[in-house]
């Protein structure tokens, strides 16, 4: 007797990302600088409401999509933050950023569906793609200048293109898409069947005042879902909990994959939560723009070209000089530099590497400082 096991996951590998922090947690005197987690603590009065939850007895079962009380706050935040409008019954409270974008795939592909994902980008998208019997499709946008390209977007989008990704603040790149972009996208794609999926997550760490969402269009509101997260900008990485949004059609079909997966986030977490909407993530930013800003000013430095992030905590700068793929760049750094990047092939894209700043000031410093000998050697 042979036992088999999901086809789907033929393809799809565990996080290069994870194993290669491990590594580098791993090696003996090794500085890494590779995990987006913030190094600071959820605020205390984030905490203390949910320690005011538990000890108010608050451990039950809460409603499948989450408490009206949240559910109400996040439809407020969005409406004052962001100018999105979606009511409490369009927003789904879920284990993080993670699951909703698994529920929203699995909500609109069937097998073979295409999604298209402009790289650099995170590996989620495409592993989730694979998962949920899509077939992933990179947008290359390295050569212009990590915005999508009106001719290449029109180019990737065929008759089996059922979503594409937009991730504005860009994880590995920090890039955010200007306006003129975004119209491009409305342009190529409003009058085809094809959904777009927003993830936010880094949407209150952007250091530009120019931001825009493709939420905004509203005559693709059917054809929208928005992902947000209070993991980065809240310090709530463990806590496990984001959002989504998406008109009722659609709202209603992720939500039969959250109830069945999930049932629901505890409801002492999602109280605290409603304490996070409360409290600004303005001293955050400006911490994490001030870490951009030396980490930028180093690598520059030392020779090495990076487009100047304008959101999110990631630096992507060029090791193509080097003449080396980014894999072997980096585990050489580790191995003889005792420094810890990521490479960007995990991120789909070679000759890159992906430097957090989600680390103290003397860990960047000390991290930068290794790179810098290491870099003289080569």
């Amino acid at each position: 007797m042979e036992l088999t096991l999901n086809a789907a996951l033929s393809g799809v590998e565990t996080s290069g990302i994870r194993r290669f922090t491990a590594l580098a947690r791993a090696t003996p005197g090794a500085c890494a600088l590779t995990i987006g987690e913030p190094d600071l603590d959820t605020p205390a009065p984030i905490r203390e409401a949910a320690r005011a939850s538990l000890a108010e007895g608050d451990t039950h079962y809460p409603p499948n999509n989450g408490q009206p009380y949240l559910l109400e706050a996040l439809s407020r935040y969005e409406e004052r933050a962001h100018g999105l409008r979606y009511a409490p019954d369009e927003i789904i409270v879920t284990a993080g950023a993670t699951e909703a974008i698994f529920i929203a795939l699995a909500a609109i592909l069937n097998p073979g569906d295409e999604v298209v994902i402009p790289t650099p980008a995170f590996s989620l998208y495409a592993s989730a793609a694979a998962l949920c019997r899509g077939v992933p499709a990179a947008l290359p946008t390295e050569n212009s200048g990590f915005q999508i390209d009106p001719a290449a977007l029109a180019a990737a989008v065929t008759p089996r293109t059922k979503a594409l990704v937009l991730t504005s603040p860009n994880n590995p790149t920090g890039c955010v898409y200007t306006r003129e972009t975004l119209e491009v996208v409305h342009e190529v794609l409003r009058d085809k069947p094809v959904f777009v999926l927003c993830d936010d997550v880094y949407r209150e760490l952007t250091y530009t005042k120019d931001y825009h969402s493709f939420a905004e269009f509203s005559d693709m509101r059917d054809r929208v879902i928005v992902v947000n997260s209070f993991s980065k900008p809240w310090a709530m990485t463990g806590w496990r909990v984001g959002w989504c949004m998406a008109e009722r059609p659609v709202k209603e079909k992720m939500q039969v994959f959250h109830q069945y997966a999930v049932v629901s986030v505890p409801s002492f977490v999602q109280r605290a939560c409603v304490t996070a909407l409360e409290t600004d993530p303005a001293p955050m930013r400006a911490l994490f723009q001030k870490r951009r800003d030396y980490v930028c000013a180093r690598l520059a430095a030392m020779g090495l070209e990076a487009t100047e992030p304008e959101g999110a905590f990631y630096v992507f700068p060029s090791i193509q000089k080097y003449g080396m793929d980014s894999e072997t760049f980096c585990r050489r750094m580790l191995s003889e530099g005792f420094v810890g990047v990521l490479p960007g092939t995990y991120f789909g894209a070679e000759g890159f590497v992906r430097i957090s700043c989600c680390y103290g000031d003397e860990a960047l410093q000390e991290g930068l400082d290794r790179m810098e000998r290491f870099l003289k050697t080569l």
